[in-house]
């Protein structure tokens, strides 16, 4: 029997559990029926509530793995709900086992005082005066503020303004969007800011990459958490936001605020499965929707009608939705405008965007750099979801047109996502695409390209098992390329020792029955895309996946470009 308590953390958001803040325990069983476990777990709880006086709820979900396990709290008692969700699971394991109970009475009076320090009345009370006054409440361990944006103000949470003297009306939200998925994040949220600021708007993002504020990087890094969103939101120049909501924000946290205008899920693809207890598909499918807890009474779900995951959880839903697909005859899309509803698709190569049968011509494809002419079909899915927000906000139409063709596949548009150089005639495509979904996509892409022939760069984080590295590297073969060159990624290791990773590719290429002088190694991605260049000849399509020392690749090719293709 293994009973095991991976991970304690604090929900401050909805999320998979519920709706509710609270704690969470991530726990692995084996060998004995989860079920009892979790009712062990309970019934300690509800001892542990009695003698502590706290009234709270709980909820379970289990997995192939083991159990997520919820407690609810207050947002002023978050730590110690974690410790008293911990304390029962311990209780529970101790008497599953029959061994000795944990000294639990004493803990309680421990945690008696941990409460006492953790209280904040003053906070709850702020809380719950805003959401009568209908005033969003951006709350975290230093400070709180009401409003979003220039009306937005910030306290520290404990030196917080009396009730009485607030002046409510000052405080306003702004329009705000989730952008989940497993692929097109990122370029989805600049596409999307892009339009905005055609339509005169000083947009915010946040990413994995970066955080912005209009044309001003305020930081580097992965902020697709909440840490990220309440940076964004608090800045007084921020008039439209645009948050990019990642599986392990929504998990760890929940999401960062409970009322946007709009949310865009791009796609659900095999990806970082395995973690938090998410280890299907299906499950993370559920994991993204999580942002249609998100849309306030008003607000749209725009929903990729060419990916299954996505329309199966889709159809569960009653919230008003806009589908999208490349296929104007997508049984899904002409069902919805029969009834009314929204959806974006193609038709003879362009983009429409229609209201049941009120139609409006966007653009044509040809008109939008960033597909290749159609070329790039992962980036069309992406202009089609990122229009179809882009309604959902209100934006202009003509400022959508102007967006999508003023956003270019550059360096500066839409760093690392299918920028393309052209250097003295061979035409190189960068990209940072690290799963299979998204490495095929690309692949296909390129394989559309008029090519002497085809040259391809890549590499693997260490943490992916070495069955998903075979695959990886297969969705790179059906490239056909003339040379395959295989980097070592330091920064990525993972747990996996220097060369380990090469060795398994390298060993996949050869069962692929691919030539030895068609394979090279390199140190790291600039050191490939060195040999990668330095083999091409014009004519030639050269294929860089960068994962890292991106800015030292685009620096190289730079430097290298007689002209640079948008």
């Amino acid at each position: 029997m293994r009973l095991e308590l991976e991970e304690a953390r604090r929900l401050t958001g909805p999320n998979l559990m519920w709706d509710h803040p609270g704690a969470i325990l991530d726990v692995v069983i084996e060998g004995i029926d989860k079920h009892k476990v979790v009712d062990v777990w309970q019934k300690w709880v509800e001892t542990l509530l009695t003698e502590f006086g706290w009234q709270q709820q709980t909820t379970y979900r289990l997995h192939s793995e083991g159990a997520n396990l919820a407690l609810s709290a207050p947002m002023d008692a978050l730590y110690c709900a974690c410790d008293l969700a911990e304390l029962a699971w311990y209780c529970g394991v101790a008497e599953l086992k029959n061994e000795a109970e944990p000294y639990w009475q004493q803990r309680l009076s421990e945690l008696h005082v941990e409460l006492a320090e953790e209280l904040n009345p003053a906070l709850i009370a702020l809380m719950q005066a805003a959401h009568k006054h209908g005033v969003s409440c951006i709350t975290d361990d230093d400070d709180v503020s009401l409003g979003m944006g220039k009306s937005s103000h910030t306290w520290p949470v404990r030196e917080l303004p009396e009730l009485k003297g607030i002046q409510w009306q000052h405080y306003k939200d702004i329009p705000s969007a989730f952008i989940t998925g497993t692929n097109g994040k990122s370029t989805s949220v600049r596409l999307a800011s892009h339009i905005a600021k055609a339509a005169g708007f000083v947009a915010g993002v946040t990413s994995t990459d970066f955080i912005r504020v209009g044309d001003n990087i305020i930081d580097t890094g992965d902020y697709s958490g909440p840490g990220g969103a309440r940076m964004l939101l608090r800045d007084p120049r921020t008039e439209l936001a645009f948050l990019e909501v990642a599986r392990g924000g929504i998990l760890r946290r929940g999401l960062p605020i409970n009322s946007v205008a709009a949310a865009l899920i791009t796609n659900v693809a095999s990806d970082h499965l395995g973690q938090y207890g998410i280890n299907t598909v299906e499950e993370l499918a559920e994991t993204k929707f999580v942002v249609a807890k998100g849309l306030d009474a008003k607000g749209t779900l725009v929903l990729n009608a060419d990916n299954t995951l996505v329309i199966e959880q889709g159809l569960k839903l009653d919230n008003k939705i806009c589908w999208y697909s490349t296929d104007e005859s997508n049984a899904l899309i002409q069902s919805h405008l029969k009834t009314g509803g929204a959806a974006v698709f193609m038709r003879n190569n362009h983009i429409v965007y229609a209201i049941g049968n009120v139609e409006e011509n966007i653009a044509s494809l040809e008109q939008v750099p960033m597909t290749l002419n159609g070329a790039a079909q992962h980036n069309v899915q992406n202009a089609l979801g990122v229009v179809g927000l882009s309604k959902a906000l209100n934006l202009p139409t003509d400022a959508i047109r102007v967006g999508l063709k003023d956003f270019g596949s550059n360096a500066e548009d839409n760093p690392g996502r299918g920028n393309i150089y052209d250097v003295n005639g061979i035409k190189v495509l960068v990209d940072f695409a690290h799963n299979e979904h998204s490495m095929r996509a690309v692949v296909k892409t390129i394989n559309q390209l008029p090519a002497k022939r085809k040259i391809a760069m890549f590499s693997h984080a260490g943490d992916r098992s070495d069955d998903e590295i075979r695959n990886l590297t297969y969705a790179v073969t059906e490239l056909d390329a003339s040379l395959y060159i295989v980097t070592e990624l330091e920064h990525y290791l993972r747990g996996r020792e220097i060369g380990e990773v090469p060795k398994i590719v390298n060993e996949y290429l050869c069962k692929q029955l691919i030539s030895s002088d068609k394979i090279q190694n390199a140190a790291d991605p600039l050191a490939g895309a060195k040999i990668a260049m330095n083999f091409a000849q014009p004519g030639d399509v050269v294929l860089l996946f960068v994962l890292s020392d991106r800015e030292q690749v685009h620096e190289y090719l730079t430097q290298s470009v007689s002209h640079k293709v948008n």
